[in-house]
């Protein structure tokens, strides 16, 4: 069968007589071009070899290609429109159906927090003990035993002090001394020769006073024994008192020279305590004045204490007796436990908070006076709050609140007052009741009375410690 033949069967899938008939005329036009072709100029008339001739598709092929390619175009288009077209209604409806729905929230169901609560507060870590040691006796520093950082014992020598002028008064106060000694003991013989004196008048105004009597000697002589008695009477009372004077005179010069002595003791500067030297400030040959020279610091770090102010809201949880954790940034992983000594029983008006003592044992050294440390207490609370999620907390003009899910699933909006803060969830102490259903993340365009569909979601009801 001719070429053409085939491909226009091909094409209709049968057999066709006018196609068969033109086949027949594009033979016979061939075979013509073909006997002009040997004729023409450049035929090679020994080979009988005409030129190739390119083929070209007629119109039916072409024809019958393009409406091939049509058609499956438009196979393609309705294979793809049909399905589009139904998934665009589908979610036509879909959105139509949830427009005409309510609002679906997720709600949680509020309970009250534990117990126990845990409370964090920080502080500055402070010696149990220190004081600074000043200069109780004026001069030059003459020999310095002590540095920054020696650990001491109670009466040990820290510094020793020249003190010349010192000794001088020394010196002059016990002469002083010397000379008050020896007026009281003139004193004293001046009262015996008083007494003695006083003596031989009683005597005389005995025996003039029984001659007047018997008329042996004129009343002028008698009148002048007696007043002589009374004089001397008045001396030995007199001597008396200036014995006294004398004997506090030397007294006081006494409690002088030992003034100075004590002064002179002084001189030695010695640790009051067991501690550390936590500051040097004068050196060998620095003069220092009484009263107002400061030598030393010295602290006492075996054990250690730490104020911390705690809010009114936990003043009354906190007792003297409970234990106290302690826990300081450069020792991370490390805890040291410690007991509440102390508080003072009153909150101070401009912080509104509870100043308490927190002591510790540091009898390995492991902690420095001037630490930032952290303090952590367990209290126990008898009305726990309630505790909600911090997502739900709606905060508006008129305050704090959250949308409680009411009857018919109806949105309240409750007013409360936040306790505390944790971050990701709030101790509630007013507003709520046992079993309300708050409803997480509210919209704003949640308002008082609008209607939700609820969806219940797990939350721990716990305020972490």
């Amino acid at each position: 069968m001719p070429y053409r033949e085939q491909e226009k069967e091909q094409q209709t899938g049968r057999p066709d007589s006018s196609a068969e008939e033109r086949l027949r005329q594009e033979v016979a036009e061939l075979r013509r071009e073909l006997a002009q072709a040997r004729r023409a100029p450049g035929h090679d008339a020994h080979s009988g070899v005409a030129p190739a001739r390119i083929w070209k598709p007629s119109g039916i092929t072409i024809t019958a290609l393009i409406l091939g390619a049509a058609v499956l175009l438009v196979v393609a288009f309705l294979a793809g429109y049909g399905p589009l077209q139904k998934r665009n209604a589908e979610i036509a409806t879909e959105s139509a159906g949830q427009s005409r729905a309510l609002p679906r929230v997720n709600v949680v169901r509020v309970a009250r927090s534990t117990a126990a609560s845990g409370l964090r507060l920080p502080g500055n870590i402070q010696p149990i003990t220190e004081a600074p040691i000043l200069a109780r006796a004026e001069g030059y520093i003459q020999k310095r035993i002590a540095d920054i950082g020696d650990r001491v014992r109670a009466g040990q020598t820290l510094a020793e002090i020249d003190v010349p002028e010192l000794e001088e008064q020394v010196r002059q106060a016990n002469a002083a001394l010397d000379q008050a000694r020896a007026a009281a003991d003139e004193a004293s013989a001046n009262l015996e020769q008083g007494r003695a004196d006083l003596e031989l008048a009683r005597l005389s105004s005995d025996r003039w006073n029984a001659l007047v009597g018997r008329g042996a000697v004129s009343r002028q002589e008698n009148d002048t024994y007696q007043l002589q008695y009374r004089a001397r009477v008045a001396n030995v009372q007199s001597l008396e008192k200036a014995v006294v004077a004398q004997r506090n005179a030397a007294a006081a010069a006494a409690a002088n020279v030992a003034r100075l002595q004590k002064l002179r003791d002084y001189r030695v500067v010695t640790a009051p305590f067991n501690g550390v030297i936590t500051l040097r400030n004068v050196d060998i040959g620095a003069l220092v004045n009484t009263g107002s020279t400061l030598l030393f610091r010295i602290a006492q770090t075996d054990r250690l204490r730490i104020y911390v102010n705690v809010p009114q809201s936990y003043s009354s949880s906190i007792r003297p007796g409970e234990p106290a954790i302690v826990t300081v940034a450069n020792l991370p992983g490390r805890q040291f436990k410690g007991v509440v000594a102390r508080t003072a029983n009153s909150l101070d008006p401009a912080t509104r908070t509870l100043l308490t003592e927190v002591q510790l044992d540091n009898r390995g050294g492991l902690l420095d006076p001037g630490m930032y440390a952290d303090v952590d207490f367990t209290t126990k609370r008898v009305d726990p709050p309630f505790v909600i999620p911090a997502n739900a907390l709606v905060v508006r003009s008129n305050g704090s609140q959250v949308a409680l899910i009411g009857a018919n699933d109806t949105v309240h909006l409750q007013k409360i007052q936040v306790e505390r803060d944790y971050g990701d969830r709030l101790d509630v102490s007013d507003g709520l009741n046992d079993g309300d259903q708050v409803i997480m993340n509210p919209a704003d365009s949640i308002t008082d009375g609008s209607r939700v569909s609820p969806v219940p979601s797990d939350f721990p009801a716990a305020s972490p410690n």
